[in-house]
């Protein structure tokens, strides 16, 4: 008999025989294929999408069940390399706050690429963002906060993908210092 917690685990789905001598994917800024809807969409926005982090630590950045992907909390970190670190309420405002969390859905949507191998119209519903603000214990403008990444992510995808439902938690520290870290949920078509 296993015990319980084994069986809650998600089953893993074997490896496909044709990929399973691939070489790895190469990651790239560019989509790999012909630019679909988002990625004309981003196109018209101006908006450049980084190659995707790899995970810090004992994680993974993205995980897939069925067609469900859930994606690791993503931090605010710039084209430089550089977190924006700060805690809402004492020495970041409500804007750098919004500019922080909209860094982070930029990094969720590179992963989202990632998950989708390359093709961003597979992606059906953004269903769940779940976002956490470095603040102090009297700030209370979570959700205007973490509008900055839900603005986007409807922006990007649309009003049929992009709405999803969320938390706005804060929080006396997050990793690194950064401001703010978003973790999303999305549900993705077949290839």
């Amino acid at each position: 008999l296993k015990p319980f917690w084994l069986k809650c685990q998600p089953q893993l789905a074997p490896p496909r025989p044709s990929s399973a001598f691939a070489p790895p994917r190469q990651h790239s800024d560019q989509p790999a294929m012909s630019a679909g809807i988002v990625e004309k969409r981003l196109a018209e926005i101006g908006l450049k999408i980084p190659k995707p982090s790899a995970a810090a630590a004992n994680y993974v950045p993205w995980r897939r069940v069925g067609n469900q992907v859930f994606i690791s909390g993503q931090i605010p970190k710039a084209e430089d390399n550089s977190l924006l670190k700060g805690k809402l309420g004492h020495d970041y405002s409500l804007d750098e706050g919004k500019a922080a969390a909209r860094l982070c859905a930029v990094h969720l949507i590179s992963q989202m690429r990632e998950a989708c191998g390359g093709d961003l119209d597979r992606v059906k519903a953004v269903v769940k963002v779940e976002a956490f603000v470095n603040s102090t214990p009297d700030f209370v403008d979570h959700p205007q906060v973490v509008n900055g990444c839900s603005d986007l992510l409807v922006e990007v995808f649309g009003m049929e993908v992009g709405p999803h439902s969320r938390f706005a938690v804060g929080c006396s520290s997050l990793p690194f210092g950064v401001a703010v870290e978003v973790g999303a949920s999305i549900e993705i078509m077949d290839e």
